[in-house]
């Protein structure tokens, strides 16, 4: 190792903490998809959840948000699938026509 720290914005560790909190996601799977360790976006959470204080749950997602927000990640998954297609197709075709 080379024993340097990775510097991480305010605004980075902010918006991970909130992937976290306002998604209900474990903190483990949030920090294997941005790379980062859990403890320290662990401290990230709890220091976003402390600032925001007790009274706070307008950052908490309800039944329903969840259930939105779980939905139109698929969806997005779908149209990320389907633009990835045509833009091949495109490619295949755009070449075809240089035949």
């Amino acid at each position: 190792m080379s024993g340097k720290r990775k510097k991480y914005t305010p605004e980075f560790r902010e918006q991970a903490a909130r992937l976290v909190i306002e998604t209900g996601r474990p903190v483990a799977h949030v920090a294997a998809e941005i790379g980062v360790g859990e403890q320290l976006l662990g401290r990230w959470v709890r220091r976003v959840k402390d600032a925001a204080g007790a009274g706070d749950t307008d950052t908490v997602l309800d039944a329903d948000e969840r259930a939105e927000l779980e939905r139109l990640r698929k969806e997005n998954a779908e149209l990320r699938l389907d633009r990835e297609f045509l833009k091949k197709a495109a490619a295949f075709f755009a070449s075809e026509q240089n035949r």
